[in-house]
């Protein structure tokens, strides 16, 4: 026969598992609303965070697809809880223009490193054109024409994606209003376009990212490099350092983090831990948008792709989940 003294300590035990069973779903009956971008390159960096997220019990709302300056109007009305496509210092403006931290919180950094910029083709590069001054001179500038209208064509950014605002900046800053014109519309549609005018041997003068498939197809280094602006200078309260190297490249060195509401965050410590400490190498960003651009695109690819890199990660990601639950004791 057991001791009452035994018996309380069973009893305390069992009460210990059941609830240690317990939080490993402290999501559970929550639906996490992500508002997100259009870009199929972005999807993966979401879809480890979605996985996490169903593995700490909640359940992911379908996302809302639109423009970054709209993801973060919709995330300050209330209309969605949380984005993995924030840019500390490019969306910044973005983010003050829906409410800030008052209704708002950048959560970690998901993603470190990342780089914007300006580059040409490597021979205009070897040839002199190495800072994006140069082409104020209306003879450099026609290096770059692709319609012979005798202006230098850019492969620029998309309205409504943050970029745009600083090329538009450095267009009137550095004195590019009249030799340079900055295309915008369909980014993809438009640096397919630039890669194979650069591949039949054509001068290419573009704006991308990191992490981004382009930079896999157009090497820095290789066939193509960044280049210098005259000097730093940022719109819309922009701040950061904009060296990469020995160069400036005219953005800041930025960084990709989630933003979500105060409300959901108070209301979920443990998604709150996941997003504070979740990382993604930018490494394996770029090497996942490249595995995109070579075709590997429908949703059961990315799925996949999630399901790798978690597997290699494993560690680091059993971490987040243990933080996570931790975190809602």
């Amino acid at each position: 026969m057991f001791k009452k003294s035994t018996i309380a300590t069973l009893m305390a035990g069992s009460m210990l598992a059941s609830t240690a069973f317990a939080n490993d779903t402290p999501g559970e009956g929550v639906i996490a609303r992500p508002v997100t971008g259009a870009a199929l390159e972005e999807v993966f960096q979401h879809e480890v965070l979605y996985r996490a997220l169903e593995d700490l019990g909640y359940e992911v709302a379908e996302p809302q697809e639109v423009e970054y300056q709209t993801i973060h109007l919709a995330l300050g009305t209330g209309d969605g809880d949380f984005t993995a496509v924030h840019w500390n210092q490019l969306h910044h403006a973005f983010f003050e223009e829906s409410g800030g931290d008052a209704v708002l919180e950048k959560v970690g950094t998901l993603v470190d490193g990342a780089l914007q910029g300006y580059l040409v083709n490597k021979s205009a590069y070897d040839a002199g054109v190495t800072n994006l001054g140069d082409l104020t001179k209306p003879e450099v500038a026609a290096m770059f024409d692709a319609d012979g209208d005798g202006s230098a064509d850019l492969a620029g950014c998309v309205p409504g994606w943050g970029c745009e605002r600083v090329i538009e900046h450095h267009m009137t800053e550095y004195g590019l209003r009249d030799t340079v014109t900055h295309n915008q519309g369909a980014y993809n549609a438009i640096i397919a376009d630039t890669i194979a005018r650069g591949a039949s041997g054509e001068n290419i003068l573009y704006f991308t990212w990191t992490p981004y498939w382009v930079s896999g197809v157009l090497v820095p280094g290789e066939n193509v490099e960044w280049l210098s602006v005259p000097y730093s200078s940022l719109p819309d309260g922009q701040e950061g350092q904009t060296k990469f190297g020995d160069k400036d490249l005219g953005f800041a060195v930025d960084s990709i983090r989630v933003v979500a509401t105060d409300e959901f965050l108070a209301a979920n410590p443990a998604a709150q831990k996941l997003f504070e400490i979740a990382k993604i190498d930018i490494n394996d960003v770029s090497a996942q948008n490249r595995l995109i651009a070579d075709g590997e695109d429908d949703s059961a690819d990315i799925s996949r792709h999630v399901d790798d890199w978690i597997k290699a990660n494993q560690a680091t990601y059993d971490s987040w989940l243990a933080a996570a639950r931790a975190a809602a004791n």
